[in-house]
């Protein structure tokens, strides 16, 4: 009785999302179900792109996934790790696309996790108090609850996509269907890390790279968890600034008021660059930014739920850089990602610090030029009368300017943008249409980031974001996790995706 029931809620949340097209439902649930087995062992493979000999396993992995499923696997060399590339032609195809997918996680904290490690995948059910309690992964081999949830790090930033691709691959075969068009996957191993090596490997590579349409699988759905295309990414910039004081941490009682103190000198630099309703003040930031109606009105199509937002974030209003969410992201951001000054907690002292540290991160839009959105930093710095070094002072530079600092910066990969009602656009709105019954959520630019601008820019070929997971994902965070929901949802997107035609 029991099994009849979890199989008829579980109908009943199909159809309510609107699982109709080819392949069948019955095929989508078959092979959905059967994927499991496959996720359980790829996450359980440690994937830190910080520790590079983690991801040769999950290359290995994928590699050997895509191969039983008729890819061949071509690895790109890097000048640190590997790119995987995966390729299947399909007869009478005139196009080409690629799928860009990664392999690499974040770090874990495994102290904060509440199950035995993040690479032990553990399914877990929710208690009468809201609470996700571990039950035993053999109830995936019955057809299970959707709100039931998988977790293990990367399992929705990036695995979970990887395997919901490869069950919709399967699916596909089953009912002895393919694409009208050819498939380029290209798997990177380091985006968690800003993709270091992909800008110079895009262009090493580019004729073996060479596509007509990009889809890029990674990121969480609209809040409300509906189908959701988003056609642009920010970029991301990064920065480091550090103040000095006294050459070594002096004693509070007898330098006060007469050592200058970094930390404080830091807060005031750092307070002058933003106003008190979050806009950065620092002339021409926001130069050649222009909203018009036309993008206004779509921007307000998002269906986003403002007091929501704010309720789960736990503010009482957002900052004033936008009318609303969707306006905020469109501009670069400017944002303290960790500050760091003496000692704090248990170990707190009374000195004045030595040196404090500030490390930024500028989030770059379509029409930001980085490059320039840092020199109106260190311009901005100048002007309060700083003199900026790239290293540590010297005794030298000590006696002789009154206000010093370090700054440090890094352009990781600029943002990109495509159309609403381009080719791309249109092909993936009707396949989301075929897959789900409704017309996707479209969101103009993604708040995050991927490291997509180097295929825009180098081989000019338009992408698309296709996020999957569920958007309470806890991506990047202790006790990510996928909701079943969402990973039978998406390999319904990606079979939806690979049945409909390019024209």
């Amino acid at each position: 009785m029991k099994k009849r029931l979890r199989l008829i809620l579980f109908g009943c949340v199909l159809s309510s999302i609107g699982f109709t097209q080819s392949p069948s439902d019955e095929t989508i649930e078959k092979y959905t179900q059967q994927s499991f087995q496959e996720f359980y062992e790829f996450l359980t493979l440690p994937n830190d792109a910080s520790i590079p000999e983690q991801l040769e396993a999950n290359i290995n992995w994928v590699s050997n996934a895509f191969q039983k499923r008729g890819f061949t696997i071509t690895r790109l060399p890097t000048k640190s790790i590997d790119l995987i590339l995966a390729e299947q032609s399909f007869p009478g195809a005139q196009k080409t696309v690629m799928f860009y997918m990664h392999v690499d996680g974040q770090s874990v904290d495994p102290i904060a996790w509440k199950q035995k490690t993040p690479f032990t995948p553990t399914l877990k059910a929710q208690d009468q108090n809201g609470n996700y309690q571990e039950i035993p992964w053999s109830h995936l081999d019955t057809p299970p609850d959707p709100n039931w949830r998988i977790y293990a790090r990367s399992s929705s930033d990036a695995k979970g996509p990887i395997v919901m691709f490869l069950a919709a691959l399967d699916a596909m075969k089953e009912e002895k269907t393919t694409p009208n068009y050819n498939i380029k996957i290209i798997m990177d191993n380091e985006e968690e890390i800003g993709s270091p090596s992909l800008p110079e490997a895009v262009v090493t590579y580019r004729e073996k790279l060479a596509a007509d349409m990009l889809v890029i699988l990674d990121g969480p759905m609209h809040v409300t968890n509906r189908p959701t295309l988003a056609f642009g990414a920010r970029g991301i910039a990064k920065v480091r600034i550090t103040t000095y004081g006294p050459r070594v941490p002096q004693h509070s009682g007898h330098y006060g008021n007469y050592a200058p103190n970094p930390a404080i000198r830091l807060a005031q630099l750092l307070a002058s660059m933003k106003d008190e309703e979050g806009r950065v003040t620092i002339p021409g930031f926001y130069d050649g930014i222009s909203l018009s109606d036309e993008v206004k009105e779509i921007l307000a199509s998002v269906p986003d739920d403002e007091n929501h937002i704010l309720e789960k974030l736990g503010v009482a209003a957002p900052e004033k850089v936008g009318a609303n969410l969707q306006e905020a992201i469109q501009y670069p951001s400017l944002n303290i990602r960790g500050m760091s000054s003496g000692w704090v907690g248990r170990k707190v002292r009374t000195i004045i610090p030595a040196a404090a540290v500030a490390n930024l991160d500028i989030r770059l839009v379509k029409e930001s030029d980085p490059e320039r959105l840092i020199q109106l930093i260190r311009n901005h710095i100048e002007e309060r009368g700083y003199h900026i070094l790239e290293t540590e002072p010297t005794d030298e530079e000590r006696k002789k300017y009154p206000r010093l600092l370090s700054m440090a910066n890094s352009i990781s990969y600029q943002a990109f943008r495509t159309d609403l009602n381009s080719p791309i656009g249109n092909w993936l709105s009707r396949a989301l249409v075929s897959a789900h019954g409704e017309v996707p959520i479209k969101i103009r630019s993604h708040g995050g980031s991927v490291p997509i601008a180097p295929f825009v820019n180098t081989l000019n070929v338009p992408a698309v974001i296709v996020p999957v997971v569920n958007s309470d994902n806890n991506q990047h965070s202790p006790n990510e996790n996928v909701r079943l929901r969402e990973y039978y949802m998406g390999v319904r997107t990606f079979a939806g995706i690979l049945s409909e035609n390019i024209n």
